[in-house]
């Protein structure tokens, strides 16, 4: 009777399920999430958010107003000691092609975003980040629907 059950059990742990099938089971879905992953050291975190308001926040409304971009979130990890990212900017880009260069458009962009910010004033706050902030990794990912 052992045997018997054990071969059941082997033979149930062996069967291969069917392979999913894209555009059947699943589908990509719009757009492309931009993650970029930061890892900040935990006593200046207040510090790097005060410059990303100053200097990052103004780069992304400026590209939502140009369609670049739908929306941008920054998530702070609440458990911030340790070697990984603590610090996560995360954009929604209506698809890939909103990836391509553009000059008429970027060099707009530019231009607005100097109007809000500076050059000068961009420069010494991004100077200043490289003291605490080290880049983990920057991924591009596209959310998938399943169909069934």
């Amino acid at each position: 009777m052992k045997a018997i059950v054990l071969a059941g059990a082997v033979a149930l742990g062996l069967a291969v399920p069917a392979a999913a099938d894209p555009w059947v089971d699943w589908a990509p879905k719009n757009g492309v999430v931009s993650v970029t992953a930061i890892h900040v050291d935990p006593n200046h975190i207040d510090d790097y958010l005060t410059g990303l308001k100053k200097v990052w926040l103004p780069g992304e409304e400026v590209a939502k107003k140009q369609g670049v971009i739908e929306g941008y979130m920054i998530l702070v990890n609440v458990n911030a000691s340790g070697l990984g990212p603590n610090v996560l900017l995360v954009e929604h880009l209506p698809n890939f092609a909103a990836l391509d260069p553009n000059k008429k458009r970027d060099l707009e962009m530019k231009k607005a975003v100097e109007a809000i910010t500076p050059k000068s004033q961009s420069d010494a706050a991004v100077a200043g980040f490289e003291k605490y902030r080290t880049f983990v990794g920057a991924d591009l990912w596209q959310q998938v629907e399943f169909t069934k």
